[in-house]
């Protein structure tokens, strides 16, 4: 996602703030910080969309003793590789417009 703001604000300072605009509110919107069973109801749905709520739980399950997946590891890394993908595919849209995929 960074490549894609950078890209199309072609400034480094304006970049730079848009990345951060983007990547708090989704920090913030994952399970990082507190679990997603004591949120709002609004933002639970936010975190079930959001990719790095999947990434930490991952991250969780693999490098903590007795760590355990709220998901499931298939579904944490399912939907990490989705995510990617879109997003491979959007900014190879975007940064290479004439190459056919």
């Amino acid at each position: 996602m960074s490549i894609l703001e950078t890209h199309a604000l072609r400034r480094s300072f304006g970049a730079l703030a848009a990345v951060k605009g983007l990547t708090m509110p989704l920090f913030f919107a994952s399970n990082a910080i507190y679990p997603i069973a004591i949120m709002p109801g609004w933002l639970q749905v936010i975190s079930h969309i959001n990719p790095l709520t999947y990434e930490v739980d991952a991250l969780r399950a693999l490098m903590l003793a007795q760590g355990t997946s709220s998901f499931g590891l298939g579904v944490d890394f399912a939907v990490l590789i989705a995510a990617t993908t879109v997003l491979v595919v959007v900014a190879a849209g975007n940064l290479y417009p004439r190459v056919a995929i």
